[in-house]
This record gives structure tokens, C-alpha cells and sequence, in this order.
């Protein structure tokens, strides 16, 4: 796979002991796996990855896979303590969580096909295909996951965000489902202080949309709060991140996905563009993902 694990954990790797599936729900508890020293010639460095995930399975068993930008950022999202107790309320099926600790945000998060106008996001086409080529593969043999694009999600916070839905756009045999906290889509190719910048034009994601095919399966989650920013390009008094946001969900209704069925919008009065904001949408976004019916 050109990638070497190494697992690291307080106490010594045990394989869980399977659960009976009639066992109830409420005894769901999880445990996190450590991997550290990961080294992936896609980024040529070493990548950090927590898994979260049952401590006992279910005999037989598939379990949903979500893959996180900004790992380490899991513990003050409440990753693990919302995926424990939403699974034990019996609110969504039992989950397997990987994230992966950020590198050089600026550099590897973004949009793959180009970077914006700063040459921020140079290394996003190597960050996706670490995603897409070394971690994903690991993860499903070492781990029950279910083999459906439909049970896999990505999401991300910020910069993490417009990364997850740049990967399920132009990956959706591995991802059906997309998430942004807070979705940092205002990445652009040309600077706004040129006479020449146009919202239409240069907004780098909305562009890519466009220019998309439709995606039968393909869903799309998103959360933003009034207080994300100050700034206000138009002049509109809306800020730019809901306007943003607002602007893609219009592009991806244009190319056919249907709010509702395929777009979820989660809008938090007073929500900063902060870990402590995206834990108060993190329950939302779970329901929406993988809740049962």
C-alpha cells in the first residue's frame, strides 16, 4: 500500500470479543485506537490516526465507516463521548470513526484539482490520495467496515470541510456521504481585492460543482453559525460563511441533488467558528449520517 502502520496504545492490542447482536444497545461502549508513526509516500511524512470504534463487535457484522479531517481536534468536538452516546441511546448504528490528525492545513487541505490564489492547497491531490489510496484500504482490512460507498461518510471542520466535500465529490466510490463544519468555501483563485474578482467566477468549489456530474446516492451535510466570521464581501449583511455555504447548496440544487433528500443545512444562532460550536452540531451530523430508521 506504500504506507506503514505502527499501532500504538496505552495497553497492548486485543482483539474485541464479539458481542451477541440481540444484546441491547445500551451496553455499547467504545475504546480509541492509537496509530502513530504512520509514514505515507504521498505526503512524505508521518500521519497520526485515532479510531474510534466498539470495544466488542457484533458477530458477522459490517459496521459504517467515518473518516474525520482534523483529528485532533476529536476530543474537543466530543467525538467519542457523542458517537457513545447517541449509539447508546439507540439513535444511530454502532460506528467506526478514523481521525486523522492535520499536517499542513493550509497546504494539504483544500480542493485537489487546483490551489487558490495564494498556491494554498499545493498538497491536497497528495492528501486525498493517502485517503483515498492507503488509509481507507488499511482501515477496511483491518477493521469490520461495510464495503458500501452509501455506508461511508467524510467530514471536516473549516478547511477540513472543503477538503471532505472535495473528496466525496470527485470520490463517490468511496464516499457517499459529506459533511463541513463550517465549510471554508470561500477558497477562490483570485483575490478579492481585485477589480477583476467575481463570486460567480472564482470561488473554487462553487466553480467545481459546476462543472460536475450528478451523482445518483451522493449527500451532502452543512453547518455554519451566525458568528463564524465578521466579514461581508457583498456588503449583503450576511456573512461570507453562510453566504458561501448558502451559494453551494444553490449549485448543487441546480445539479440536481434535492434539499432534504440529499442536502441537510444546519444553521447555529450564535455558533463560532470554533471545536466548542462544531460539538453542538456534531449530534446533528451523526443523526443525519447514520442514524436508524
Amino acid at each position: 500500500m506504500g504506507v506503514n502502520f505502527t499501532l500504538f496504545s496505552p495497553t497492548p492490542l486485543e482483539e474485541p470479543t464479539a458481542r451477541d447482536a440481540s444484546a441491547p444497545t445500551e451496553t455499547t461502549t467504545y475504546r480509541s485506537d492509537f496509530y502513530r508513526d504512520i509514514y505515507t509516500k504521498q505526503l512524505a511524512r508521518e500521519v497520526v490516526v485515532e479510531v474510534i470504534r466498539p470495544s466488542a463487535w457484533e458477530a458477522e457484522k459490517k459496521y459504517p465507516l467515518l473518516i474525520l479531517n482534523d483529528g485532533q481536534d476529536n476530543e474537543a468536538v466530543q467525538v467519542k463521548d457523542t458517537v457513545e452516546r447517541l449509539t447508546r441511546e439507540g439513535k444511530i448504528h454502532d460506528i467506526i470513526v478514523a481521525g486523522i490528525t492535520a499536517g499542513d492545513r493550509m497546504q494539504e487541505y483544500g480542493v485537489a484539482a487546483r490551489a487558490d490564489f495564494k498556491n494554498r492547497g499545493s498538497k491536497a491531490k497528495a492528501y486525498t490520495k493517502f485517503v483515498v489510496t492507503e488509509l481507507v484500504p488499511y482501515l477496511m482490512y483491518r477493521y469490520p467496515i461495510h464495503p458500501a460507498p452509501a455506508q461511508h461518510a467524510i467530514a471536516g471542520y473549516s478547511l477540513g470541510g472543503l477538503s471532505a466535500l472535495d473528496m466525496a465529490i470527485n470520490h463517490p466510490e468511496i464516499f457517499l456521504k459529506a459533511g463541513a463544519f463550517s465549510g471554508s468555501f470561500w477558497w477562490r483563485k483570485r483575490d478579492t481585492g481585485s477589480r477583476f474578482y467575481s463570486d460567480s467566477r472564482d470561488r473554487i468549489m462553487h466553480q467545481q460543482i459546476r462543472s460536475s456530474r450528478y451523482t445518483r446516492g451522493l449527500q451532502f451535510w452543512f453547518q455554519t453559525g451566525t458568528r463564524d466570521e465578521q466579514s461581508d464581501r457583498n456588503k449583503n449583511g450576511i456573512i461570507d460563511s453562510i453566504d458561501d455555504t448558502l451559494d453551494l447548496i444553490a449549485e448543487l440544487t441546480q445539479k440536481g441533488y434535492k434539499p432534504f433528500r440529499d442536502i441537510q443545512y444546519l444553521e447555529i444562532e450564535g455558533g463560532e467558528h470554533n471545536p466548542a460550536t462544531w460539538a453542538k452540531a456534531m449530534p446533528h451530523f451523526l443523526r443525519w449520517a447514520f442514524e436508524k430508521k
